[in-house]
């Protein structure tokens, strides 16, 4: 095979294009350099709706967001509870894409647990008493407050799973359960797992338990920093680049620069993990896949996924590489399908919360939800 022969004109050219690139993204460059120095802290605010926390156990609380509108008639609160591999500020990143906001503007009477920040006397708090210790208390604290009528869970990530078993354990506790990203198969379909999807599902199936609990146990907890390198390690190239070529490409645009910042705040501020809980997370789940199999219990009652008796929203991500699809829609196996909805977002595993088309597809679909099945 031979090459083609290179004339003058084409080198000059390619040789033209190519010093046109590099002068573009040079000057893009220095814009965004020139607006990152202009940024404070101060800028970078995230989770700003007001709220007051109306109850604590230990280092969890529940806190209620102020009213932003007339009250829906006839819909009970809502409890958000996030996991503990990220922060509930999430669902409130900025005011125009909130989910936080969107509920409260349609009259929905918002909570949100917080976690807090686990200690090394912590360490030894497993999955059961984050369930029914923390969460269930929780949970009643709102039941109580609504007259002793029951109240819609929205569970997001990790605190989805740990909401789905509670709603299989004290079913009576709930008048609905909105899930989001919320894995229930924890091996999901891995013949069919698109290129990206799943590495966190396979790398812990090839890990033994030993493995694991070695792992945790050189920290008691596991270390947000740890869980921190875990996500960045399933998507490398935008983890390596995102400083360089993901702030150029800004081009020094001020709200876009603002919303870049506001997501890195986010993802640096991740609490550490109780380390029995975390042990369970991949072991239990993960590696055993105990929740689908029936063989996950808490305090000896086994977790019976189709006890489940209240209408289930399930909102999953399309392109997301760290709960698949697979691992979140078998939770419809176990729900009448009179009771179940679900929405596939097309987008990833944040961007169900943050994204401009987020707003309208997801926060506008779990509020329809609400009115047609809680009210």
């Amino acid at each position: 095979m031979t090459t083609p022969k290179q004339t003058p004109d084409n080198f000059s050219q390619a040789y033209n294009t190519a010093m046109g690139q590099l002068m573009d993204a040079g000057v893009n460059t220095l814009k965004s350099s020139e607006m990152l120095n202009a940024i404070s802290d101060t800028d970078v605010q995230i989770a700003t709706t007001p709220s007051d926390v109306v109850f604590q156990i230990d280092k969890v609380t529940v806190s209620r967001y102020r009213p932003l509108a007339k009250p829906l008639k006839g819909a009970p609160p809502v409890l958000i509870a996030y996991g503990l591999f990220g922060r509930q500020t999430m669902i409130d990143l900025q005011q125009d894409r909130s989910l936080v906001r969107n509920l409260l503007e349609a009259g929905i009477d918002v909570h949100v647990l917080d976690w807090g920040n686990p200690t090394r006397a912590d360490q030894f708090t497993t999955i059961e008493d984050m369930i029914d210790i923390y969460l269930r208390d929780c949970v009643e604290y709102l039941v109580d407050y609504n007259d002793g009528k029951p109240i819609t869970m929205f569970g997001i990530c990790e605190g989805g799973t740990l909401s789905t078993c509670l709603a299989a354990l004290a079913p009576d506790l709930f008048k609905g359960l909105a899930l989001a990203i919320t894995p229930i198969d924890f091996k999901g379909d891995p013949e069919n797992f698109w290129r990206g999807e799943g590495f966190l599902n396979q790398w812990l199936s090839n890990m033994s338990k030993e493995e694991i609990d070695n792992m945790i146990d050189v920290h008691g907890n596991m270390p947000g920093e740890m869980s921190g390198v875990m996500f960045s390690a399933l998507t490398p190239m935008n983890s390596m680049t995102k400083y360089n070529l993901g702030l150029q490409r800004l081009q020094g645009d001020r709200d876009a620069t603002l919303n870049f910042l506001r997501m890195e705040k986010w993802i640096a501020d991740r609490p550490d993990h109780p380390g029995a809980a975390a042990k369970q997370w991949f072991n239990d789940f993960y590696r055993e896949n105990k929740l689908v199999k029936g063989e996950f219990s808490v305090d000896g009652q086994a977790v019976n996924l189709s006890h489940i008796d209240c209408p289930v929203m399930n909102i999953y991500a399309l392109q997301d590489h760290i709960v698949p699809i697979s691992c979140t829609k078998p939770l419809s196996n176990y729900i009448s399908p009179k009771k179940y909805t679900e929405i596939g977002f097309p987008g990833g595993h944040v961007g169900v919360f943050v994204s401009r088309k987020a707003q309208g597809v997801v926060a506008g679909g779990l509020i329809d939800w609400i009115k047609k099945t809680q009210v």
